[in-house]
């Protein structure tokens, strides 16, 4: 008689090569034979998720900024910025559907090893910049709402890994819907200061059609030109995890794949759910920007850091209207700021370790728990965050908080190196029949934008690139730092290029192989290229 095999003790950092998360893949399952609304919100859910990452602290000062500076100008640019959001979104959700693999074990399916290391390093290196943002911007909430001093609030963050934990535990439709909550919170915040504040919607309207001056690289206003305002909305906006994890959230609900319609049905309410919840945090980022051009005057705001909004919010000599500056004598706007702020940063610390985990198991097949995957990443992330607070611990407080956004701002940068990274191997594979099949490959209208919307962002992310290296140097860059920022960042940009013509080069080499699919969790599909 043979004995049974004794299971094996698993390590906590452990080879992963099956499906994207593993334990919820698949495991919601939908009804068929509802109706569209009950359907519909059986699917809701990955979009929230996904959505997050539209509204997250990295969006606030951009927005608000580009408001105070240039009024309603760059609403189109925030319109044009979630409609191809929108865009990429349903390719990445396609992707993960038809496919059954996300956008990173698509990548490294197609390429070598080697690349697939370099990648990995690539798109990490842009997640922990998100997660700066993060910090800053939740350890900013902790001090302006508990006055807890700077440096344990940034301590404080790491502890967001508890909260993880106790979300693990309880289920992902009940996370999907926490998530939502947070969202609405925020929404609320919004729309009612911006309600109090009665802002022009005509002009509003009028400024989601783009003009000549809205790419503008001459008019400046406050050392800043629409353009610059321009490409630090988009920079801030289309970020490059959101497609990893749409792609892998997506194959949660439980679908027939030997059923083309049960996956075109899938398909189609995943699209749904993103559009909807991409338009909740189109509105979010519109309501920045009003804000900064209804609530304040013109120009009041001289810190645009979170610490210079929130006590603009209860100086009433800042504000445009007799009802806000009632309003804010009680400091509830100031304080409702800061409560979408902390909510803003807690939406974020759900989905970038998702997504952390989605990436790494892709691109090198290598898993560990979330609550680790959270805790290396948040370490990591505070340290920029505590050098910064050290270095100007002697400077005055406007100084520290000017430093502190000018590291949010900047850690932006890496968000330009990933992007197209992520973009050009998407649209590849969704407009490959072999990939996709016939019926699921991108439609000629769908390709047609995809292309235009993929190109044009990483031309602007590029163009933009060598002010965000410049900014580096501080507010007033000496000529001789100007040519050094503009010599590194085409240096860089040299180098993207070079990384892309490998990409596609290993892509479009090995685009009439398919590679093979899980059949089981604890079968491997080849690591070469097919």
């Amino acid at each position: 008689m043979v004995k049974d095999k004794a299971p094996k003790k698993q390590h906590l950092i452990h080879y992963a090569n099956g499906p994207s998360l593993e334990e919820i893949n698949g495991t919601i399952e939908v009804p068929k034979g509802r109706g569209f609304w009950k359907t519909l919100f059986m699917y809701s859910g990955p979009g929230a998720l996904v959505a997050v990452g539209y509204m997250d602290p990295g969006n606030w000062s951009t927005s608000i900024t580009g408001g105070q500076n240039f009024e309603y100008l760059l609403m189109s640019v925030i319109l044009m910025s979630s409609l191809i959001a929108m865009l990429l979104q349903y390719m990445a959700a396609k992707l993960g559907i038809v496919s059954q693999m996300d956008l990173a074990q698509a990548i490294r399916a197609r390429t070598s090893k080697t690349l697939g290391y370099v990648l990995w390093i690539l798109t990490e290196l842009a997640i922990m910049a998100t997660d700066i943002a993060e910090v800053i911007g939740a350890a900013i909430a902790l001090y302006l709402l508990f006055h807890i001093p700077l440096v344990y609030a940034v301590f404080i963050t790491v502890f967001d890994v508890l909260l993880l934990l106790l979300l693990t535990k309880v289920g992902f439709r009940k996370i999907e819907a926490i998530v939502v909550c947070l969202i609405l919170v925020i929404l609320f915040i919004f729309v009612y200061e911006v309600a109090l504040s009665n802002p022009d919607f005509g002009a509003i309207f009028k400024g989601l059609i783009p003009t000549g001056q809205t790419f503008s690289g001459t008019d400046h206003v406050n050392g800043s030109t629409p353009l610059t305002g321009a490409l630090g909305i988009i920079g801030a906006t289309v970020m490059p995890h959101n497609l990893y994890l749409h792609s892998a959230v997506s194959q949660t609900r439980k679908v027939d794949h030997s059923d083309q319609e049960d996956v075109a049905r899938t398909v189609r309410f995943t699209t749904w759910d993103s559009n909807i919840q991409l338009s909740f945090a189109f509105v979010v980022n519109s309501l920045l920007l009003i804000m900064g051009v209804a609530v304040f005057k013109t120009g009041a705001v001289k810190d645009p850091s979170f610490f210079g909004l929130f006590q603009a919010l209860s100086n009433s000599s800042m504000l445009s209207n007799g009802l806000l500056i009632a309003v804010a004598k009680s400091g509830i706007l100031s304080v409702l700021f800061a409560v979408a702020l902390l909510a803003s940063g807690q939406n974020s610390t759900i989905t970038g370790t998702l997504t952390g985990q989605v990436i790494m198991e892709g691109f090198i097949h290598m898993k560990m728990p979330l609550w680790l995957r959270r805790l290396v990443t948040r370490l990591i992330s505070v340290i920029p965050v505590l050098i910064c607070v050290a270095m100007t611990s002697g400077q005055t407080a406007i100084q520290q908080h000017e430093a502190l956004n000018t590291l949010m701002n900047n850690s932006q940068v890496f968000l330009a190196f990933a992007l197209p990274f992520s973009m050009l191997p998407l649209l590849m594979m969704t407009d490959n029949p072999k990939e996709m099949g016939d019926r699921f490959k991108n439609t000629m209208w769908v390709k047609i934008l995809g292309w235009i919307s993929v190109l044009g962002l990483t031309f602007l992310n590029m163009k933009g690139l060598p002010d965000n290296i410049a900014s580096f140097f501080g507010n007033n860059p000496s000529a001789s730092e100007l040519s050094l920022a503009h010599t590194i960042a085409y240096v860089i940009i040299a180098g993207i290029i070079l990384l892309l013509i490998w990409t596609i080069y290993d892509m479009w080499s090995s685009r009439n192989k398919m590679p093979k699919r899980f059949e089981t969790t604890e079968e491997h599909y080849d690591e070469s290229k097919s």
